[in-house]
């Protein structure tokens, strides 16, 4: 074991997908090890600003350098904007007497990869898609050691160790906690529950065929908790918050276990952190892949649906008739929800907080000794 107080800086910012992870980890860390002088490096434009001294955490900021994707002005200034944000990062790790550094992607990521490896500062990365991002897979080549979300992730020597997550969420009992989630939400006690969300954005399209199929939801004596995202609340023709039997929306949750302990069924897209909270508390979902990018979200569902935790329809294809024609009946067969829910906690990690936390203390001891 190392004498001294353990020394780790982490990088990852800008989306809650690099944030809460990372944040998970440094809880975990701090738990494992409660003396532990633990940095986080971001950029002064993301979510981080916010998310990481909230959490009581030290942050640091650098350049954010992104990769242009074309020709362009910014691809030739690329390598002297890289160079001043790698020697920023190595100022961060040289003032924190860096033991480990633990990386999660994104553009703040590679800087602190190369500062740590010039300066031969072991790197610990996880990677939370089934595609990995630029940053992790430069990371991932002279890592120490490499954790994946999903099995399906294709990055030399990874371990799958799952997707760090709040205790609140990973610690669930979805039946013990059920009673008081739906009272806290407002919702019946004894009707099949749908519980839609298209994240803390929201998801027009998915926003569009719910509130068509509503009557057919509430003639089927289901209810809907719609989670609308940040303005984006469903309104009637008069442009007044809609209003329907047997529906409620909100346009956010605080503390989204609670919509998970409500629900009988989850509709959402399948970001990489919604496809592993709905498998570590064993939710069925219905999951609707964003259309543009590059397929990521596909890919991270493709497991849990092959598992046979969750189906996959296509955004093109996501109607008021899908959801009559699968949804609903879904929502009336107690057994296949019961199923579903079996084999979605089947894949379920919940602990990929505390495995990520032991590799990061491992690879620091490795280079001590």
């Amino acid at each position: 074991m190392t004498q001294s107080p353990l020394s780790v800086v982490l990088a990852g910012g800008g989306t809650a997908g690099h944030i809460s992870p990372l944040l998970a980890i440094a809880n975990a860390v701090r738990q494992l090890r409660p003396d532990a002088r633990i940095k986080v490096v971001g950029t002064s434009a993301g979510m981080e600003t916010r998310l990481v001294p909230a959490a009581g955490y030290e942050l640091a900021v650098i350049d954010r350098v992104p990769m242009p994707r074309r020709p362009s002005g910014d691809l030739a200034r690329l390598p002297a904007r890289l160079a001043r944000a790698v020697r920023q990062a190595g100022e961060i790790l040289d003032a924190a007497a860096a033991d480990v550094v633990l990386g999660v992607g994104g553009y703040v990521s590679t800087p602190v990869y190369l500062a740590a490896r010039k300066r031969r500062i072991p790197v610990v990365v996880h990677e939370a898609n089934a595609r990995p991002g630029l940053a992790n897979r430069v990371g991932a080549k002279n890592a120490a050691v490499v954790g994946v979300a999903f099995e399906e992730t294709k990055l030399a020597g990874a371990r799958w160790v799952g997707m760090p997550m709040r205790r609140e969420i990973s610690g669930l009992d979805r039946e013990a906690a059920r009673h008081d989630a739906r009272a806290a939400l407002g919702l019946e006690q004894d009707l099949p529950t749908l519980v839609v969300t298209g994240g803390s954005s929201g998801a027009a399209s998915i926003n569009a065929a719910v509130t068509s199929a509503l009557p057919e939801l509430a003639a089927a004596g289901i209810q809907t908790l719609h989670v609308t995202g940040r303005g984006k609340a469903a309104a009637d023709a008069e442009g007044k918050a809609l209003t329907a039997p047997l529906y409620r929306q909100v346009e956010y949750v605080d503390g989204m276990e609670l919509a998970y302990a409500a629900a009988d069924l989850l509709l959402a897209r399948s970001g990489a952190g919604t496809v592993s909270e709905i498998s570590a508390v064993g939710l069925p979902a219905v999951l609707v892949p964003l259309p543009h990018g590059n397929g990521e979200q596909a890919l991270n569902a493709a497991g849990l649906v092959d598992a046979g935790g969750a189906l996959l329809v296509r955004d093109s294809q996501f109607t008021p008739e899908w959801i009559r024609e699968n949804i609903i009946p879904l929502l009336k067969d107690p057994q296949a929800l019961k199923t579903m829910a079996e084999a979605s906690a089947a894949r379920g990690i919940r602990d990929a907080d505390t495995r990520m936390a032991e590799l990061i203390v491992e690879a620091a001891e490795r280079k001590d000794s």
